[in-house]
């Protein structure tokens, strides 16, 4: 098959997927390419990817990439390494593999509840300086959902805002949590926001807050992205209160395109997202700094700890393996990713092989058999 056009290249995280470019079930899955991608000399050499299998479903589903990347035969190769978020911190051979690979696939990690232990995942993206999230949340054709033409980009950041970690019990009964909220790293989201909407053809980028309250901290968020709309005039700039954002996802999602948050409100706005367009088993999605990346499931696994699903290994494997073509793309092979990718979304349209969370009762190695059966 042949490459995608420059851009996605360029772009860290292209979007995986563009309703606007559909055409008919028979050309939904090749965008029509009028440059031919001329790789690099050595661009094709197999490169090492740090994998973290994780908890729950993640073995079963960053399982189901192995398969998948095997029967491509795509130039990757894994490091993998167990991680557990019952752990105290991420061992340091991990972090020097993905120091030295740059880039990590890693199922999901779940995160006690209080005990003191600390979020691995948010420890990952502070040590990397994995600034940016991206969620792609998006209908796929032959999948039935409330709402059509839902097509957004959710860019968050990653690094501080109420996941900065700073608290403490003034005294007993009384705990203050700080929230920190900075120009740089929100100008530095602002402007990946708008890079990401420029590369990718994208026309609006709408920046989510509570200035209205936190007129200091979120009031600094909205200035930053002021000032960067500025340097982007082709692209639409606007601005909504996250209660009413919320309100709006519900009933009319499909007034979006990129959207820009701080940390916590990116968390709540894509989970949201991603259950209008089909759930949480569908939408891929990566972290994604100066020199490092993580691809993931996009929004949370809520069913990270389900030890039925486990037990039934029917695990939904679609949005780890749309992360991993998000992956293939990031490392400059994009038709791999375009393979991929296209023969997702051609099981999803065939309605005969789906998961339980989709309305059918497959297995996740059922799943992982369709998809190689579509591989062309």
């Amino acid at each position: 098959m042949a490459a995608r056009s420059a851009f996605p290249i360029i772009c860290r995280l292209a979007s995986p997927y563009r309703s606007r470019f559909q055409l008919s079930p028979f050309n939904l899955f090749s965008d029509a390419r009028s440059v031919t991608y001329m790789p690099r000399p050595g661009d094709g050499a197999p490169r090492a990817v740090t994998l973290i299998p994780g908890d729950g479903i993640g073995p079963l589903v960053t399982n189901a990439v192995e398969q998948v990347m095997e029967a491509l035969h795509a130039p990757v190769y894994f490091e993998r390494y167990d991680v557990h978020g019952n752990m105290k911190q991420v061992p340091r051979e991990v972090m020097e593999s993905i120091f030295k690979n740059k880039v990590c696939l890693k199922g999901g990690l779940m995160t006690p509840m209080g005990g003191g232990v600390s979020s691995l995942n948010v420890q990952l993206r502070k040590e990397l300086d994995l600034y940016a999230s991206l969620v792609n949340c998006f209908n796929f054709p032959g999948l039935l959902t409330r709402h059509e033409n839902v097509d957004i980009a959710v860019i968050r950041e990653n690094t501080e805002g109420e996941y900065s970690g700073l608290e403490h019990e003034v005294i007993p009964g009384v705990v203050e949590s700080l929230k920190v909220i900075t120009k740089f790293s929100s100008e530095r989201i602002a402007k990946y926001a708008f890079e990401y909407a420029y590369l990718n053809n994208r026309k609006k980028v709408t920046a989510v807050h509570k200035a209205n309250i936190m007129k200091l901290a979120d009031g600094l968020f909205l200035e930053s992205c002021r000032e960067v709309a500025t340097q982007y005039p082709i692209i639409q700039y606007n601005e909504v209160i996250v209660d009413n954002c919320c309100m709006q996802l519900v009933s009319k999602p499909e007034q979006f395109d990129v959207m820009v948050t701080p940390n916590l409100y990116g968390n709540l706005v894509a989970n949201t997202a991603a259950g209008l367009a089909g759930g949480t088993g569908l939408m891929p999605g990566g972290n994604v700094g100066a020199d490092h990346a993580i691809f993931e499931q996009g929004a949370s696994a809520g069913n990270v700890g389900n030890e039925k699903i486990v037990e039934q290994k029917k695990a939904n494997p679609v949005a780890l393996l749309l992360s991993s073509a998000m992956m293939l793309r990031h490392l400059q092979f994009p038709s791999f990713a375009d393979r991929l990718e296209n023969a997702v979304k051609r099981v999803i349209m065939e309605d005969k092989c789906r998961t339980k969370d989709l309305g059918g009762n497959c297995t996740t190695q059922d799943v992982v058999d369709a998809v190689i059966a579509f591989l062309d």
